[in-house]
């Protein structure tokens, strides 16, 4: 266990369809490792201005900050990281690895489709000026989608509450050096992803030079189904970044 004055306060950022209680498991066995965790509200309205927001967070926490990021969740860590002076590390959770000028869409362009694509129900909400688009999961289909592994009463609570994210999140391309050009990174690859193309995920892993970790048979919804495993990366990662 690393000392508390050494140790990187870690930052978990939530994605798309989903809030800040998914990463419940991972703050309870962070806090029993005496890793102190916090889990701030994604907008999921663009990625520039998620980014910002997230990056303004971590900048108030005082000492070193290890960034966390589960599925869309990747792309804004790898954008907050770009302007937080105190970020030493990033770890992706089935997510997306994204280079400047890359959108969350396009890094997946060459692989097959996952199941969530053809399970979209867009929205529309108001901006001020008009409308825009929001998307959720249907939910008959969020279970399959987005969490297999989970019991189906949960799940359905899940689809219940789940939180849509704008069409200008997906396909805004990143427009800042990524943070992990400069600070270590490690990538959870969820074997049985059906919200993103596992093979995806590996592509990115690889496009960061992340360090890797495959949860076979993990769904989407890893952070909460194989809380042990996510959280085992997540200390490795405190445990370096703090030397």
């Amino acid at each position: 266990m690393t000392s508390p004055t050494s140790a990187p306060t870690v930052v978990l950022v939530h994605g798309a369809f989903a809030d800040a209680s998914s990463w419940a498991g991972v703050i309870d066995r962070s806090r029993r490792a005496g890793v102190a965790a916090v889990a701030p509200s994604n907008p999921l309205r663009s990625l520039t201005a998620d980014g910002e927001y997230i990056a303004g967070v971590v900048s108030q926490i005082e000492g070193p900050v290890l960034l966390v990021g589960h599925s869309y969740g990747g792309p804004v860590i790898t954008y907050a990281s770009s302007k937080a002076d105190n970020v030493r590390g990033l770890v992706f959770v089935a997510s997306f690895g994204l280079d400047k000028g890359m959108s969350t869409l396009g890094s997946n362009a060459e692989f097959a489709p996952a199941e969530l694509d053809s399970s979209l129900l867009p929205r529309t909400f108001p901006t001020g000026d008009g409308t825009g688009t929001e998307f959720y999961i249907r939910p008959d289909l969020f279970q399959s989608v987005f969490c297999a592994d989970l019991p189906p009463e949960q799940a359905a609570t899940m689809a219940a509450s789940q939180r849509p994210a704008t069409d200008t999140a997906f396909g805004e391309p990143l427009a800042v050096e990524p943070g992990w050009k400069r600070v270590p990174s490690w990538f959870v690859i969820a074997g049985s992803d059906h919200a993103i193309n596992p093979d995806a995920e590996r592509a990115a892993a690889q496009r960061i030079g992340a360090t890797a970790t495959v949860i076979e048979g993990g769904s989407h919804a890893i952070a909460l189904s194989r809380a042990d495993e996510v959280t085992e990366v997540i200390l490795s990662a405190v445990q370096t970044v703090a030397k």
